[in-house]
């Protein structure tokens, strides 16, 4: 019921296209061929309004599961285990305190572990659209980070790569 096109013609372009975009309806269609088509068409998934928030968070969360190809609310290297669902970080068994932003910095890099990410995407990964950016601000967090999860511990998780950015990794 968008102006222009449906959502059913939106999602189709989109899989024409070959995008993998995951994509859940919200709805007041609600009688089973409505979902039926919806789903044959290529959403992910279909709610129908009214709709619990905490629901469409859940349904959200599985489906970042599915895409990013893990199948729990954990993401885990070596000995660091970060809980999407909890917000708990524990590395070596000893829980680890995180602010906001320091989390959300440990969860992308462990979303994309064995991956160099460049300052700049990690910026635009991490931080808000009006955030202007411009400072040594993701430097000055990797540090916060270091300190909290590798200082101590033999195995650092947490590595500079010249020229390029940051990567999470085990290094053998």
């Amino acid at each position: 019921m968008m102006p222009e096109m449906d959502g059913l013609e939106v999602v189709k372009k989109l899989r024409n296209k070959g995008s993998l975009t995951p994509v859940i309806f919200l709805t007041a269609r609600d009688t089973v061929a409505d979902r039926v088509k919806g789903l044959d068409t290529g959403a992910n998934d279909y709610l129908v309004k009214p709709f619990s928030f905490d629901e469409l968070t859940a349904r959200i969360r599985a489906m970042t599961r599915t895409a990013a190809g893990n199948p729990t609310n954990s993401y885990t290297l070596a000995d660091l285990t970060l809980d999407t669902e909890t917000h708990i970080v524990i590395r070596a068994g000893r829980e680890i305190v995180l602010t906001t932003r320091e989390y959300s910095l440990l969860e992308y890099l462990l979303r994309n572990k064995n991956k160099i990410l460049s300052r700049q995407k990690t910026e635009d990964n991490v931080w808000s659209y009006d955030y202007e950016g411009g400072t040594n601000v993701v430097d000055v967090y990797i540090n916060y980070l270091r300190k909290k999860i590798d200082e101590g511990h033999e195995q650092k998780l947490i590595h500079t790569v010249r020229g390029f950015g940051y990567c999470m990794r085990v290094e053998l």
